[in-house]
């Protein structure tokens, strides 16, 4: 039973690591503003950037891929530790490696959830891809890298961040798929990379619509592009 409660104690955590509203801080710290009330009305680094400026969107996108690293982070060091305690006894039929595994799985929706769904905004926030970026780097680099170089090129042709993002996701997907990863590692990615294009479903229709905004330009700059 204690092993349990802790292990519930380790997702709230990792939730909690995700729920750190980084880009409502920022607009709270550099213009006294919620951020949440402009633009696209996410929390995520694009936002930022259309809000705040390039460094301050810069600071929010590497904190919150931070983020995922540090979730999985710190559900590898946490589950082994927790095993390591006299009073905490895990069930029989589970050993480390079995566990481990599955725990980091767990920490990673964890994080993703938290990044969307914060605590301290009421349960809004971004649409986690940064955050994923980073639960997919610290559990396969390789994978992640190739997420990021799919990302970098659609931006570079189409300057459309969301497009981007959702195509990282598909990548990241094939990519871990391809690997000899743990099935657990391979749940996490899918599982993860779906929630990050379902958060994008709003992008999805301004895309089909031709209304998406590309980097630099504001919704109502699209809109009128789109009608001309």
């Amino acid at each position: 039973m204690v092993f349990w409660i802790a292990s519930v104690v380790g997702l709230a955590i990792a939730y909690l690591f995700g729920s750190t509203p980084t880009g409502y801080l920022a607009g709270k710290l550099l213009k006294g503003i919620d951020i949440r009330e402009h633009g696209s009305k996410s929390t995520g680094a694009t936002n930022v950037l259309r809000t705040l400026g390039k460094w301050p969107a810069s600071v929010v996108l590497l904190v919150d891929m931070l983020k995922g690293v540090a979730a999985i982070v710190f559900a590898r060091w946490f589950y082994p530790w927790l095993t390591t305690l006299p009073s905490v006894t895990p069930p029989t039929a589970l050993d480390l490696q079995t566990l481990a595994p599955w725990a980091v799985c767990l920490a990673g929706l964890a994080v993703l959830l938290g990044h969307s769904r914060s605590i301290w905004l009421n349960f809004t926030g971004g649409k986690s891809a940064a955050t994923g970026l980073g639960v997919l780097l610290a559990i396969s680099w390789p994978a992640g890298l190739g997420a990021a170089a799919v990302f970098g090129v659609v931006l570079a042709i189409f300057r459309i961040v969301s497009l981007g993002s959702m195509l990282a996701a598909l990548t990241a997907i094939v990519v871990i798929c391809c690997m000899e990863q743990p099935l657990p590692y391979r749940l996490l990615v899918i599982a993860g990379s779906v929630y990050v294009i379902v958060r994008h479903r709003a992008n999805v229709q301004r895309l089909l619509a031709g209304t998406e905004p590309r980097l630099g330009q504001s919704s109502l700059e699209s809109k009128t592009e789109s009608q001309i």
